[in-house]
C-alpha cells in the first residue's frame, strides 16, 4: 500500500520561509546538491515518529496556478500507472511526470476536492 513519505513546502522566497520554519519549529534545512533550487528539511531525529520534507521555489504566481500549500508525496511503484488511476478516479493531473535527477520520477495530481498531492517512484537513473 503506498504511503506518505515526504512533504514539500512551496515558497516564493525560500530564504524567508527557511528563516520562518527554523525560528518557529526548529527545523533544519540543507541545500540539495542537485540541479534544482531545493532544500531538504529535517524535522526531527530518525528515532522519533514523523517524516522529513523539502522546500522548493514556487513555480508561478499566486493566482490559482501555483502551489500554495504543503504537498504530501506518496511513494508509488510506477508514476504513470498511479497517475492514470488518479485521473480515472476523478482526479486530474496538476503537473506532468518529471525527472528529479538521480532521485526518481515525480508527478502532481489534484484529488476530487482540488487538493494537490505528489506521487514519486524512486529511480536513480532518472534524468
Amino acid at each position: 500500500m503506498p504511503r506518505v513519505v515526504h512533504f514539500e513546502i512551496h515558497a516564493e522566497n525560500p530564504e524567508r520561509a527557511i528563516s520562518f520554519y527554523k525560528g518557529v519549529l526548529g527545523w533544519n534545512f540543507q541545500k540539495w546538491d542537485g540541479p534544482l533550487d531545493y532544500w531538504v528539511i529535517t524535522t526531527g531525529p530518525q528515532e522519533q515518529p514523523g517524516i522529513n520534507g523539502g522546500l522548493v521555489r514556487r513555480r508561478g504566481p499566486i493566482n490559482g496556478d501555483a502551489v500554495i500549500a504543503y504537498v504530501c508525496t506518496v511513494d508509488v511503484p510506477n508514476v504513470d500507472e498511479y497517475t492514470e488511476k488518479a485521473t480515472k478516479a476523478g482526479g486530474q493531473l496538476a503537473l506532468p511526470k518529471m525527472a528529479i535527477p538521480g532521485i526518481g520520477w515525480l508527478a502532481y495530481c489534484k484529488d476530487t476536492e482540488g487538493n494537490i498531492f505528489g506521487m514519486m517512484c524512486r529511480d536513480a537513473n532518472a534524468k
